[in-house]
């Protein structure tokens, strides 16, 4: 389960990966992008992060300082609370989480579902008080997100370590904002019980999404850990925090056993957002939105509704006012294509329309009771990722 805690909402999706659910919405980033990148969606380029080699790593959790290792790691561990758009198909509602300072001017790591559907961002620093952010890039796929913290400079950052050189029976620590509570990052012990793991994670509405090469520690985390750090002896960031097992979802009590993205992994996605190398994966910048909702099309759903069509995106719902609604595309119809280029399934067309950006205009390919159609769509800027 996503170790984010949520508030008023059951999340629909906000463009790709986790959180979609079974109905996705291809909306983009949105304004948090920051109006200093460019018109293509670029962020400036930065040179690589790089992460240290692991140093003082212990086979014993009852051998870690806890009390070293957090005040080390603690002041570069932030409180994130988010205010979710209803994105056209449900209610507002809030959300909280953890981030990592990367960098001295405000670059913060943390999950993509953690500022998933966000209109707005606050991030809250130990005695720098509260401040607003804003969106660099996601990997939605890889559930990592790079944010940047408005009007700020100086701040302590965390210690990223080779994760490759992780072994089995590792002590390591999490440490994050537990039920979303703020203050001081609760902190867990426990060591490395298994890595690359491939899990399946349930999101709000108890869909599934696949995560691969994952961390599995049996350091105690809560909901609302997501994007905080999984650290080793020597208070080097080793993972980010992410998902857990838990026998019911959303409960405010009891702990849950967890995995983390290993640093690598993040960081490689951290890294593209920093160049501005956008791709079919990695967002940066505001992307083209076209206000549907979609489910994957099967046979019954297709003989149910008359449609001859085998395979595409099934159009279960329509923003008011939106661009698809605007050129005519009806719910229960079937998008097959964009600019010509088959569409299989949402996947396929969350991948097309990401590679557009508001104001571009597309064909868009779609079968009804009465036909194939095809018409074109200025894209515009929606609910953020």
């Amino acid at each position: 389960m996503l170790a984010a805690v949520l508030a008023g909402l059951v999340l629909v999706g906000g463009g790709a990966g986790i959180g979609w659910g079974l109905a996705r919405e291809f909306g983009g980033a949105s304004s948090l992008v920051p109006s200093s990148s460019t018109s293509s969606g670029s962020s400036q380029h930065q040179s690589p992060l790089e992460p240290q080699p692991q140093s003082g790593s212990s086979s014993s959790s009852s051998s870690l300082n806890l009390q070293a290792i957090t005040s080390e790691v603690d002041p570069a561990i932030v409180d994130i609370d988010t205010t979710l758009s209803s994105n056209g198909f449900g209610p507002a509602g809030t959300a909280a989480g953890t981030g990592m300072i990367l960098t001295p001017s405000g670059e913060v790591m943390t999950n993509n579902h953690v500022v998933e559907g966000a209109t707005s961002i606050q991030v809250s620093i130990q005695g720098d008080g509260t401040h607003g952010a804003t969106v660099l890039g996601v990997d939605p796929s890889a559930d990592v997100a790079l944010l940047q913290v408005n009007g700020v400079s100086g701040l302590p950052t965390v210690h990223l370590a080779n994760s490759s050189t992780l072994s089995v029976g590792e002590a390591v620590a999490a440490i994050g904002n537990a039920l979303g509570e703020g203050g001081t990052p609760r902190a867990t012990t426990g060591t490395i019980e298994a890595l690359h793991q491939s899990i399946s994670v349930s999101g709000d509405n108890g869909a599934t999404e696949n995560l691969s090469d994952m961390i599995e520690m049996n350091a105690t985390i809560w909901e609302g850990d997501s994007g905080g750090a999984l650290v080793n002896s020597s208070g080097q960031v080793v993972g980010m925090l992410t998902a857990g097992e838990t026998a019911g979802f959303r409960q405010t009590s009891g702990s849950i056993q967890g995995y983390a993205i290993p640093t690598n992994d993040a960081l490689s996605v951290v890294n593209q957002i920093r160049s501005g190398q956008a791709s079919s994966q990695v967002l940066i910048g505001p992307v083209g939105y076209l206000g549907v909702e979609v489910q994957n099309l099967n046979g019954i759903a297709a003989a149910q509704l008359g449609l001859n069509v085998s395979s595409g995106a099934l159009v279960v719902g329509l923003v008011p006012g939106g661009p698809a609604e605007q050129a005519g595309i009806p719910q229960d119809s079937v998008i097959t294509a964009i600019n010509g280029q088959s569409v299989t399934d949402t996947d396929q067309l969350g991948t097309l329309l990401h590679q557009h950006k508001p104001g571009q205009q597309v064909q868009v390919t779609w079968v009804d009771q009465s036909g194939t159609h095809t018409t074109t769509v200025t894209l515009t800027t929606g609910p953020p990722v």
